[in-house]
């Protein structure tokens, strides 16, 4: 019974066995077809391919290690859920560890990067958004990242100053792309939108600009010009220097308010700053052939008068001279320049017949160097400047005016009736010039008076100075020239705005009548040469001394031009007996207080323009130290 049991058990087992197999073996005949074979192979070689690809691929974050973001996908918040809820199928229990340790290892990065790069304050972000190709990211304030998400097509080199030798852009390079997005202020360095690697102070095409950056060129150097509608304020590393050396070379110092003009060459700043602190009147007169600032005989607009060489007079060395000072050189006026400086302005002289020896003169100069001569003329078409109240010469291409208004005293001449019935001549010195309303604005007024104050009617005072309806019997000429300027002063105060107008005053120019005075035999025709030794310069005039004291009590400054001294010197200089075409005037009246053109009141206008370029050069300084 025993064997029988056994025996029936391993027959049951043999057939169970081999029921089993021959089932194992139908499982897998399909393994004996090798096509099916190779697919297997092939899903398998790709599930590992896959899963070592997802391990080792780097994070778009170049300044994280590759090894930070294994399991790790940066690119959207979408695709970090699909991988997560892909490994947590095969990885249950490790997942949040490995994403905890890459966010860990993420910090770590970005601390690590702050402390190497304070400037950068990545601020525990190790990427930016995705950049959209028409809207593309801006980069905020003090961010730093290098990477161009969605961009896979570029690689990124390193941006540190340690960097590989073949990355595209070095520090300080101008990059060769700009994106149309703004950049916003305090940028850090290094940092890229749509583009290889954006350069330290480099800029965009956009509202709000890195200054003194560049766009627009394949390779342009850093700290250019930039074509943009607004700028940011400098980076720290554009500041001061790069500002200093645009204005080297340049020429140019720029300043808010009326806007500044390029300079006509890239030395003139340093004879500008020379200026600053240099006596412009004391000096001496050398030769120069370079010398006169215009041909003679090329300015139609020279008075009669003045005209030396049209009306006979032989020698021409007069024209030779130029005046520098002892301290510093007065820049040679460029009337091309000049014109630019008055674009959209007034200059006025005011004053008697030696403010219109110095208007001709500059009148002239400007002319010469006028586009369009021709757009050149007197508003009223005037060819002779005596006898007129005011001339106004019209430069049309420049929008502006070289004016003269005749007021030999500042003051009024005034006429009242006189006890017999007829009418006697004063001078109210308490009344400013009649035409005074019709200047007060202009851009530029140079005043002068001092001849008709040694006329005989003014030098005795007698029944001739009138204030109010009071008429002085007798009143010293200092002191009637003290009250008529004290009216002036008064009314360039309350008249005339210091912001909008600059206001000069000639000083007194020297006569040189040897002999008697100008009515009575003085003459200077034998003069050929100035005055080389200084002993014999006439005493300073002391109606020049009042003249500075009331200068000093006024509110408004007052740009005093005191060419007195300097104009002493030229004895030479004037019509003397040549005041008349090619006829010698009797000797019994010659002009020897005014002056040939071209001549004297050349050097004058070289004077008033260079008042002119320091002017703008201290405000500029000003407003340099006011930033």
């Amino acid at each position: 019974m025993a064997d029988a049991a056994a025996t029936k058990q391993q027959q049951h087992l043999s057939i169970n066995g081999g029921s089993l197999m021959s089932e194992l073996k139908s499982q897998f005949s399909f393994l004996k077809n090798r096509r099916t074979v190779a697919v297997a192979y092939g899903f398998m070689f790709a599930f590992v391919a896959f899963t070592v690809f997802l391990a080792f691929n780097p994070s778009p974050n170049s300044y994280a290690p590759w090894f930070s973001n294994i399991f790790t996908i940066t690119y959207s918040d979408s695709y970090r859920s699909q991988d997560s809820s892909f490994f947590s199928h095969f990885l249950p229990n490790n997942t949040d560890k490995i994403t905890n340790s890459s966010s860990s290892a993420q910090n770590s990065t970005s601390r690590s990067n702050e402390v190497k790069n304070p400037s950068a304050n990545v601020q525990n972000q190790t990427q930016i958004p995705a950049v959209d190709s028409v809207n593309p990211a801006v980069l905020h304030a003090n961010q730093s990242s290098t990477s161009i998400a969605n961009n896979s097509s570029i690689k990124i080199p390193p941006t540190s100053k340690n960097s590989s030798e073949d990355q595209a852009l070095k520090l300080n390079q101008t990059t060769i792309t700009a994106p149309t997005s703004p950049v916003i202020a305090n940028q850090a360095a290094n940092s890229s939108v749509n583009s290889p690697v954006q350069a330290a102070n480099s800029s965009v095409n956009s509202p709000v600009q890195t200054a003194n950056s560049s766009v627009n060129s394949p390779a342009q150097t850093a700290n250019s010009s930039v074509n943009s509608p607004a700028q940011m304020n400098k980076s720290a590393n554009a500041d001061e220097g790069v500002t200093v050396k645009q204005k080297k070379e340049t020429g140019k110092l720029n300043y808010t308010g009326a806007s500044p003009v390029k300079q006509p060459s890239n030395g003139i700043d340093d004879l500008v700053k020379k200026m600053v602190n240099c006596d412009l009147f004391d000096g001496e007169w050398v030769k120069d052939d370079s010398y006169p600032l215009y041909k003679p005989g090329s300015c139609s607009f020279i008075d009669e008068q003045f005209n030396c060489i049209r009306n006979g007079r032989p020698d021409k060395n007069y024209q030779k001279y130029k005046w520098k000072p002892k301290g510093c050189s007065v820049p040679r006026l460029n009337p091309a320049h000049m014109l630019k400086m008055l674009k959209g302005k007034r200059l006025v002289f005011v004053g008697d017949s030696l403010n219109r020896n110095m208007w001709e003169s500059l009148v002239c100069m400007l002319k010469g160097a006028a586009k369009d001569p021709s757009k050149v003329f007197e508003a009223n078409g005037r060819v002779h400047f005596r006898g007129e109240f005011s001339y106004s010469f019209i430069f049309k291409d420049y929008d502006c005016t070289v004016e003269f208004f005749v007021s030999p005293f500042l003051v009024q001449e005034w006429e009242m009736p006189d006890k017999d019935g007829t009418k006697k001549e004063t001078l109210r010195l308490d009344l400013v010039g009649r035409s005074s309303d019709q200047y007060k604005n202009a851009d530029i007024i140079v005043f002068n008076t001092g001849h008709w104050w040694t006329h005989e009617k003014t030098a005795k005072g007698k029944d001739y100075y009138q204030e109010g309806s009071h008429v002085y019997n007798d009143l010293n000429v200092l002191e009637a020239f003290r009250k008529a300027l004290t009216t002036w002063a008064r009314w360039v105060d309350a008249n005339i705005n210091p912001m909008k107008s600059q206001v000069f005053f000639r000083g007194y120019s020297a006569s040189h009548f040897s002999g008697g005075q100008w009515n009575s035999g003085g003459a200077c025709d034998n003069e050929v040469e100035p005055i080389k030794n200084a002993t014999y310069l006439q005493e300073y005039p002391s109606k020049m001394l009042v003249l500075e004291k009331v200068l000093r009590g006024m509110k408004n400054h007052v740009t005093y031009l005191n060419v007195t001294q300097m104009t002493d010197y030229r004895k030479d200089g004037h019509p003397s007996i040549y005041r008349k075409p090619n006829v010698k005037s009797p000797l019994l009246y010659q002009d020897c207080s005014h002056w040939c053109l071209p001549g004297v009141p050349d050097a004058w206008n070289e004077i008033l323009y260079a008042e002119l370029l320091l002017n703008e050069y201290q405000k500029r300084q000003v407003q340099k130290r006011q930033r």
